[in-house]
């Protein structure tokens, strides 16, 4: 990876929607203030603060409409921020990848960004959708595997518009927890064959746990997409976590003390805990996947993207590490060009 970007909408308080507008709806709600208030994010962005516009009731055709509306500045803002920081221009790409899970149009994000920035005619594209969280690292993946098999720099852009989102209110603090963490980004990264700079992918594993896949969902309804989270998450992460991280590292012949910085995909305060906790890892190694959860919130699949920017230009091997629907997960080694 030779080159990031990004883009985020509004910012806003934590505490400044919960007072405005999630206070009155979950009021009959014990704990439901204590719940949202210890989602470890004190700001988050959003393209519909509601506070201002409640879209809780729009039906999931209005929402699309808004998501291509607000997705395309955004993106196109991300891109061109990657492209500069590579030194490349968008007549350079040969693959131009957009992974998101909250809104889809045809012609798609790829096709319109791809003529707004005056990418090539031939560009190849590559829609990775509804996957969640994770969905960067296995973009990643396709995108490094092109530019190794054709020799061409690429584009993967990350863009997610958790705001577009907000339920009806019931009385779950299921729901709570989720309306506290979700955020809005665009994050792009650009790849480049044989660049000498940058970093390069060395390793990907996947694992998928198929008998709680019911702990972590995202369904499309009437009223947008709805999500469903367990709070056992965390502890099924927990099982698999030390598994995946040992047949990453020793694959390339490299152990967890060899590892210079962590790119965890901070879905919660607890399962970053768990993270740490499984792999004997420092709260210092946790401090940037926490900082993106401070002042970002949780941005779906662009999270990860910004823990990577986080991270800046650690020396030594990164481990970056995404969980979502399935339950899967997924890791990614990335060595010193």
């Amino acid at each position: 990876m030779t080159g990031a970007g990004h883009a985020l909408p509004a910012t806003y308080e934590q505490g400044e929607i919960w007072d405005g507008y999630f206070a009155e709806k979950y009021a009959g709600l014990r704990a439901a203030e204590r719940v949202f208030r210890a989602s470890g994010t004190s700001r988050r962005h959003a393209v519909v603060n509601p506070v201002d516009e409640d879209v809780s009731g729009w039906g999931t055709a209005a929402r699309m409409e808004r998501y291509t509306t607000e997705a395309l500045p955004l993106g196109k803002q991300a891109i061109a921020g990657a492209l500069d920081d590579a030194g490349l221009a968008p007549g350079d790409i040969g693959l131009f990848a957009v992974a998101t899970c909250t809104g889809y149009a045809t012609p798609g994000l790829d096709i319109r960004l791809a003529s707004d920035l005056g990418m090539p005619l031939g560009l190849q594209r590559l829609l990775i959708g509804h996957m969640g969280c994770y969905a960067a690292l296995p973009g990643i993946a396709a995108v490094s595997d092109f530019v190794t098999a054709r020799s061409r720099p690429a584009v993967l852009l990350c863009v997610e518009l958790t705001s577009l989102h907000v339920q009806p209110a019931v009385q779950a603090l299921e729901q709570v927890v989720t309306h506290s963490l979700f955020s809005d980004a665009a994050a792009a990264v650009v790849l480049e064959p044989g660049a000498g700079r940058g970093r390069r992918v060395a390793g990907m594993v996947a694992r998928t746990d198929h008998a709680t896949a019911d702990h972590m969902t995202w369904d499309v309804t009437d009223l947008g997409f709805r999500m469903g989270l367990s709070p056992r998450v965390p502890d099924v992460l927990g099982r698999h976590v030390g598994g995946v991280v040992e047949e990453l590292l020793t694959g390339a012949g490299l152990r967890i003390e060899d590892v210079a910085g962590w790119a965890v995909h901070p879905g919660g305060p607890r399962i970053l805990d768990v993270v740490r906790d499984t792999l004997g890892l420092t709260e210092d190694a946790m401090s940037p996947s926490r900082r993106v959860l401070a002042e970002h919130g949780n941005c779906s699949s662009a999270t990860v993207l910004l823990v990577l920017e986080e991270l800046g230009d650690v020396d030594g091997p990164i481990v970056a590490m995404a969980f979502g629907p399935g339950l899967t997960l997924y890791a990614t080694l990335l060595l010193p060009a």
